[in-house]
């Protein structure tokens, strides 16, 4: 073996280190990935030109740098973007020191943990796909590092991905039977720095900061029900509820230990469904109006928002009961409830409070609905990009701009309501959602992100009224995208509402390619259910499914090592008789002819022949010449000579009764 690699084996490891680093160039800071080409051009430079390698007197130095700068970039705080921040900047500097084969090893080692370290951000399929082939290019490093001639890459690209192939088995033997445990083998605050969170979910609300995410369409969760999926205008996805207003902001009351539970009375039949829902680093879970049945790790708060104990920092699944049937509250509002649900702030929005107060006398449905009318009637309109609003924004957008999304409507609507003395509050969430007719389940994506209220009526307690379907009911009826393109042009607006949507959304238009998006959404999201999702419980589930009977992890344990040592077995018979079967009755002679060699350290070397073998053993062994060179001829005759059948087994008997007489100790 050589003792240090060569530089076309350094130009392989650098193209692949190159490959990881542009996988990572979203999850590093801008100037680890700007010095980290430095130095790998560095190095690149050193093997062109023979530049002599920087000295620890310049290394060093830099290295202190790189450290305070990771340091102040995540201010102190270690998580997983400032362990890859630092991995990637040591490894960048190792390049510029590693000389001999074990530096090589080391670098490429470091490069499978790096890849590895791609999980730790996302975990989608996708991932996997590319991570395979950063994996084939460092197998094929090591490859070539082991070969004793330069061979082409991409014969050595091919044997990798034997190797990487031929694993596989004990890969699946290892997932399926190794024992899950809940929780991570370690822990890292991922969410130092950063992270990956998605919007949607807050505890307060302001103007067009629902709008804003109706140019994400990223999914926020995804929805599989037992039996049939409710119309789409009874998908209301219940999140946090608002009931402090500051001007233009929502929030929450915070009052769950002074508020009582509000009590749900639920009719009709149960909606059982099952939600995979994606990281927003909050603690809301999202359910279908009305929930009635949550995990056991979450919890309702007192007007029926459904929080888990710790924020969500990683996709989840959770299974639930809801009802479209249902009476919320109480027959009567507590004294703190109606301070709450009436709560105006003096000075603000004088207009919408005056025009509020103008229906103090009317009873409570007819109050609703003058403001309903208000929206139908008086030109309002639907957008996906409302304008800026002034000081008092609910005045502004009801008496000037008359142009808003869903958050617009709810909070203009709720106050209104409690102008003319009707407790109201709005709710936060999403409505709606698109079948995913491959695997019949619904995906709500961020633009699906919604806002309503609900007033509080005698005898008929909390009751849901969506004051954006009065002047959109294309938004409730069929989803975010056929109201854009239903959506009246306002005044002055020159460019139709679709132009403004994610071009994912747009490809509606064109049905194959939405139907091919939707089957990769179908694939990525088995993907996470069977592959990303598969826990401790599926594992119970299916390795008991299996057996009959409730599996242990002492049983796991012995399935696993029994089926490890079976494939270990397998393995070790298939090579043999695939070897056996290779050699034909002049090579098994010949096998037993280097066996004998063998014994006074006389091999082959991978690139002699054996006229040439023969001529090297003779040197070594004089007195067995012409013995070797015999053997040699008549093999060489076997094996690249043409003859009759009768001559052939004439020089195997004549070879084989040579070696069978060998013997080099003689």
């Amino acid at each position: 073996m050589m003792n240090e690699p060569s530089k076309a084996q350094y130009r392989w490891l650098l193209f692949t280190l190159a490959f990881i680093l542009v996988l990572h160039s979203l999850n590093l800071p801008i100037w680890v990935v700007i010095i980290s080409i430095i130095f790998g051009t560095w190095r690149y430079l050193v093997l062109r030109n023979n530049w002599a390698m920087p000295k620890i007197l310049i290394l060093a130095p830099i290295t202190i740098f790189i450290g305070i700068g990771i340091l102040l970039t995540f201010k102190g705080q270690f998580g997983r973007e400032t362990s890859l921040a630092m991995l990637i900047s040591m490894l960048s500097l190792k390049l510029l020191e590693a000389k001999t084969k074990r530096d090589y090893i080391l670098v490429v080692v470091l490069g499978y943990f790096i890849v590895g370290n791609l999980f730790l951000f996302n975990q989608s399929v996708f991932t996997f796909l590319v991570s395979i082939v950063p994996l084939l290019l460092l197998t094929a490093a090591l490859i070539q590092l082991n070969l004793q001639i330069q061979a082409p890459a991409l014969s050595v690209l091919k044997l990798s991905g034997k190797m990487l192939l031929q694993a596989v088995p004990l890969m699946l033997i290892l997932f399926v039977l190794f024992p899950r445990i809940p929780g991570p083998l370690w822990s890292l605050p991922q969410y130092a720095h950063g992270g990956i969170g998605l919007p949607g979910l807050s505890d307060s609300i302001k103007f067009n900061q629902v709008s804003q995410n109706a140019m994400d369409d990223s999914v926020a969760f995804r929805v599989k029900f037992k039996g049939k999926i409710p119309p789409q205008n009874q998908l209301y996805w219940r999140g946090p509820v608002l009931w402090i207003s500051t001007n233009d902001e929502w929030n929450i009351s915070n009052q769950n230990g002074l508020i009582a539970q509000e009590p749900l009375t639920t009719a009709g039949e149960a909606l059982e469904y099952s939600i995979t829902l994606e990281p927003h680093k909050q603690k809301w879970l999202l359910m279908l109006d009305m929930p009635s049945r949550i995990p056991d790790f979450a919890t309702f708060t007192h007007d029926y928002s459904v929080v888990s104990k710790e924020p969500i920092y990683a996709r989840i699944r959770y299974d639930a009961t809801s009802y479209a049937q249902y009476r919320l509250g109480a027959a009567r509002l507590s004294k703190r409830e109606k301070n709450f649900s009436l709560q105006l702030n003096d000075g603000e929005n004088p207009r919408t409070l005056a025009l509020g107060q103008q229906w103090r006398d009317l009873n409570a449905q007819d109050t609703v609905n003058a403001a309903l009318t208000l929206f139908r009637e008086k030109d309002f309109y639907y957008t996906l990009n409302p304008p800026i609003l002034g000081k008092n924004p609910i005045d502004d957008f009801l008496f000037n701009s008359k142009r808003g999304f869903c958050e617009h409507y709810a909070i203009s609507f709720v106050t209104l309501m409690r102008a003319a003395g009707l407790p109201a509050r709005v709710v936060t969430g999403y409505q709606g959602g698109e079948l995913n007719p491959n695997d019949n389940f619904l995906i709500i994506r961020q633009m699906d992100a919604h806002a309503w209220a609900e007033v509080w009526l005698k005898d008929r307690g909390w009751v849901r009224v969506d004051p954006t379907a009065a002047v959109s009911p294309a938004r409730v009826e069929r989803g975010l995208v056929e109201a854009a393109r239903a959506a009246r042009p306002a005044p002055g607006q020159t460019k139709p509402e679709t132009s403004n949507l994610p071009i994912t959304t747009r490809s509606k238009q064109i049905p194959i390619i939405h139907q091919a998006m939707l089957r990769w959404d179908s694939i990525d999201n088995g993907w996470n259910q069977w592959v990303i999702g598969y826990n401790q419980i599926k594992q119970q589930s299916f390795l008991s499914s299996i057996a009959g009977k409730k599996v242990t992890t002492q049983t796991m344990l012995i399935w696993l090592i029994c089926a490890t040592m079976l494939l270990g077995i397998s393995t070790l018979l298939v090579i043999y008789q695939k070897n056996q079967a290779k050699l034909n009755r002049a090579q098994k002679f010949y096998a037993q002819f280097v066996r004998k060699c063998r014994k006074v350290d006389l091999q082959p070397q991978p690139f002699e022949g054996a006229l040439n073998f023969a001529q090297r053993a003779a040197r070594a062994l004089p007195h067995q010449r012409d013995e070797l060179m015999a053997i040699a001829e008549a093999y060489n005759q076997l094996q690249y000579s043409k003859y009759s059948e009768i001559e052939d087994n004439t020089l195997i008997t004549d070879l084989e009764k040579r070696i069978k007489n060998f013997n080099p100790r003689a």
